[in-house]
């Protein structure tokens, strides 16, 4: 028995060493956010990508990967979609759930190109550029607009968009891309892409992505059968206009949606995303091997939990970051981090009026939160996590009111209310689907801490309420938010810093910082 146990303390501690030494893998999700209809490009070692961020002002994010793991904001798009009510919350009209939907980012000949299309415009866009990190990007735009397009561009010179639900059509583009050419006729080249998935569908055939790879033209849909769940559905043809021959890629956790990327190694990864609860859609990388000409997505069928990539070093700061509201010259006056739901009004905020605080200025009476103008936003991140901010509310005006938020259809806020010549700590939520005052807190002090958890575990999708007069004592307030991805939304809970009039115009909020942490992380410290 001693001579065991000595065997076995000596064997333990090299079983630990092994154990420690290993290198770590990244896991699936790649990335635990709201990251949807991912459209990702290699140009040497880099992978750049774009995806779909709806309604939020600056729109169509371009994202830089030197892993395919490990992401970083570095531009978008567009600042302004465009300039009408819908876009601009006026008038009593918004966008929700509509925007600039999925995109596509190719790149040809020294030019990066990346489409969209609106349904609120009723355009296609291709925005174009030679810089993807600092642009500028060039514009192009016309009607009608081209549901979930593939823009390809073929090895022959010439450019086309793929689009469409269930009976899939190819156009030929301008060779730069700026519009649809004259005199070209769209084709249908699948009648029913859906097919392989049978006959028994629920979400026809969508969200195309088109690749040309040794010869051959590959198609990559989204097809949801009834009673089941997302599905990947290939095509392949020797001509770009077919015929299209099809089978099942995936069907596993609801994982689909998305395309083919190569790595330099010669390792091939289908990028797809899977519904999250209120966190949003999140992006999956599953390995792919090559078989009989065909890609064969996952592990047996399955989506593997780890992957032979480098690990994850978090989404903060390169996804979401905190922000002192602190700023050197030449700094923007915002990170990319940041987003307005809907577009701002530019008169009303600032980061230079009060150095080192974010000023948020009424300037019209709302009497809906959803229709509220500059409301700025950050994703929400899982598995957990936790914003936090600082607020002075000396210079509001009766019936304003100011805090933290977290943000979807169903919304909770906890803030300042200044009402009856008193000020009150106040947490609304709208969980029923309409506003409700859970928790009124009297205010004597003209600055106050506001704290939200969120919980996304096993989607979970509870957020938690806190304040505090000091910053180190937290207190709860009014009940959790049993939160819910809304398809009038369609886009994962955010965080929000907030001040909008319901009396009087011309008062404003200054926030001293947003902070946002990844609560598992701060478990493992």
């Amino acid at each position: 028995m001693k001579t065991a146990v000595k065997i076995a303390l000596f064997i333990l501690p090299l079983m630990c060493f092994k154990v420690a030494a290993q290198p770590s893998k990244a896991q699936n999700p790649v990335i635990f956010a709201d990251v949807p209809d991912m459209s990702i490009v290699r140009v040497g070692d880099i992978y750049y990508m774009s995806s779909t961020t709806m309604h939020m002002s600056p729109g169509l994010p371009i994202m830089r990967s030197n892993d395919l793991v490990n992401w970083t904001l570095v531009n978008y798009a567009y600042d302004t979609l465009a300039n009408i009510d819908e876009l601009n919350l006026t008038n009593g009209k918004s966008t929700y759930g509509k925007g600039s939907w999925a995109s596509s980012i190719r790149y040809h000949k020294g030019t990066y190109y990346v489409s969209t299309f609106a349904q609120t415009t009723g355009k296609t866009y291709v925005f174009s550029t030679k810089d993807p990190e600092k642009g500028p990007w060039k514009m192009a735009s016309w009607k009608p607009a081209f549901h979930d397009h593939s823009l390809f561009f073929d090895d022959d010179g010439r450019v086309y968009m793929l689009y469409g639900t269930g009976k899939l059509r190819l156009v030929e583009l301008n060779a730069d891309a700026s519009g649809v050419k004259p005199g070209a006729a769209e084709q249908v080249i699948i009648e029913n892409a859906s097919a392989p998935a049978g006959s028994n569908v629920m979400l026809p055939a969508e969200g195309s992505q088109l690749f040309k790879i040794n010869g051959k033209y590959y198609l990559f849909n989204i097809t949801w059968p009834r009673g089941g769940m997302r599905t990947v559905v290939i095509h392949r043809a020797d001509k770009i206009t077919g015929p299209y021959e099809g089978r099942l890629g995936l069907q596993d956790l609801g994982v689909a949606q998305g395309g083919l990327v190569d790595m330099p190694d010669g390792n091939w990864y289908a990028y797809l995303f899977r519904d999250y609860g209120a966190v949003g859609r999140i992006p999956y990388l599953v390995p792919v091997k090559w078989v009989d000409g065909w890609p064969v997505i996952g592990n047996g069928g399955r989506v593997p939990e780890t992957l032979d990539l480098p690990a994850s070093k978090g989404l903060i700061p390169g996804i979401v970051a905190s922000d002192e509201f602190t700023r050197k010259m030449h700094d923007p006056a915002l990170p990319l981090v940041w987003q307005w739901n809907h577009n701002p009004d530019h008169s009303l905020w600032s980061v230079t009026s009060r150095k080192g605080f974010l000023r948020l200025i009424t300037g019209r009476v709302d009497t809906s939160f959803h229709l509220v103008r500059n409301l700025l936003t950050q994703r929400t991140i899982g598995p957990e996590c936790t914003g936090s901010t600082s607020v002075d509310v000396t210079n509001m005006k009766e019936g304003d009111f100011a805090g933290l938020t977290v943000f979807q259809k169903k919304y909770g806020q906890v803030g300042v209310l200044y009402q009856d010549g008193r000020k009150f700590i106040v947490m609304v939520s709208a969980a029923s689907g309409t506003p409700v005052e859970l928790q009124r807190i009297p205010l004597s002090t003209n600055k106050a801490y506001f704290k939200i958890e969120c919980d996304f575990t096993n989607k979970k999708d509870v957020a938690t309420f806190h304040y505090s007069l000091d910053g180190t004592s937290w207190v709860p307030v009014g009940a959790a938010l049993k939160m819910e991805y809304t398809l009038p939304h369609f886009i994962g809970y955010r965080f929000g810093l907030f001040n909008y009039a319901t009396k009087n115009t011309g008062g404003y909020a200054d926030f001293d910082f947003f902070r946002i942490e990844d609560r598992i992380a701060q478990h493992r410290k």
